[in-house]
């Protein structure tokens, strides 16, 4: 039963459950056959793909006896969603928490964390993952001296891509699966492509294993990382800016997290891509789709569109009926205030429409009546 039709018990119930849209219209943009679509997570209660773990990673940890309801501490070193999620979650069950998270990330993170009732602690954008001072080091050493303490650790956590193997994957198969192939809309009834960011990896981990495990073990799973980040393989790949700073948030790191599977044709390829590809995806969603979407959604459409143009791509793109799935994690809500969306937003040149209504304001209101007269 879908979950608008129930009365929930709470705000957890409404975790997940998210749409799968088609992008027919930037798939016309980009002269592409197949069938692209888009799951749109920022639909998800706490506005992101993140969610997902955080709801589990909490359930289970409470089954298992790790949190105790008024003793324990929930720290959380994270990019800022999977705290949220957390701090959601925890707000419901009456835990507190404690989320440590780099200097780069979004104020409006940190606002939504400090709303719902987390303690937040930033740490410097240059700090190696392994450093004391890093958002991981801080974590560990709060961990130590606060009583009750426990870090559920999204890096090394099995329920992370657990979350999404159990929950994300049947979703998108039981979308694709369930709609007809038709004239209009051709479908193989299967999950051809899946397309995914990784920041932990623990989404495209799961996601890849759920599809390929319980519906085609011949998907095509293509892994996306930005430009310098170690994640991608082959590890050449990452030679080309490594360790360079970038802006978009949420995705690659300096070290390869345990939940990303490195087990041989799970994640068949991978495609790096940079801001600026990145942002003007987020564009291409917004203006052709209206999807307010943050800027990882547009990692993972410009991965998605580097792939499809690619050599192993091509063929998929111009086959009617295959269906690309791409992940887009998260909202606008997290980055209203940042430069690359303002300038987006605000700061464009202004286009033919607004240029004919400045025309027809900077005209003083008596020409206005004068002609709307003589025209009577």
């Amino acid at each position: 039963m879908a979950r608008s039709e129930i009365v929930l018990d709470s705000v957890l119930d409404a975790v997940g459950n998210t749409p799968l849209i088609r992008l027919d219209r930037i798939a016309k943009h980009e002269g592409l056959r197949c069938n692209l679509l888009g799951k749109l997570e920022y639909t998800s209660a706490g506005g992101s793909v993140k969610d997902r773990i955080a709801k589990r990673m909490i359930e289970v940890a409470e089954q298992e006896g790790k949190l105790i309801p008024g003793q324990s501490v929930v720290i959380e070193p994270t990019s800022g969603n999977t705290g949220i999620g957390l701090a959601m979650a925890c707000a419901v069950k009456g835990y507190s928490v404690i989320i440590t998270m780099p200097k780069k990330m979004s104020l409006e993170k940190e606002a939504a964390l400090r709303a719902l009732g987390a303690e937040v602690i930033r740490t410097p954008n240059e700090a190696a993952w392994d450093a004391p001072e890093s958002h991981i080091g801080v974590a560990l050493r709060l961990q130590k001296e606060i009583p009750g303490g426990i870090i559920l650790d999204q890096y090394r956590n099995v329920n992370n891509p657990l979350a999404h193997e159990l929950t994300t994957a049947p979703e998108i198969i039981a979308a694709v699966t369930s709609t007809p192939s038709t004239p209009a809309h051709p479908s193989s009834g299967k999950v051809d492509v899946f397309i995914g960011g990784a920041g932990t990896g623990g989404t495209v981990s799961g996601i890849a294993k759920g599809i390929k495990k319980a519906h085609n073990k011949d998907c095509i799973v293509v892994g996306v990382d930005p430009v310098g980040s170690v994640l991608a393989l082959p590890a050449s790949l990452n030679e080309v800016g490594e360790g360079d700073s970038y802006i978009v948030e949420g995705i690659g790191y300096d070290f390869t997290p345990d939940v990303l599977t490195r087990e041989p044709g799970m994640i068949n390829v991978w495609v790096k891509t940079d801001d600026k590809v990145s942002f003007a995806a987020v564009q291409l969603l917004m203006r052709h789709e209206g999807m307010l979407v943050g800027g990882s959604s547009g990692s993972a459409l410009a991965g998605a569109l580097a792939w499809l143009r690619s050599e192993s791509g091509c063929k998929i793109a111009q086959s009617p009926g295959k269906n690309v799935v791409v992940l887009l994690p998260d909202g606008l809500r997290n980055y209203i205030g940042k430069d690359w969306f303002l300038d987006m937003a605000l700061r464009q040149e202004p286009s033919p429409l607004a240029r004919r209504i400045a025309e027809v304001l900077d005209r003083p209101a008596s020409e206005e009546r004068t002609n709307a007269k003589m025209k009577l």
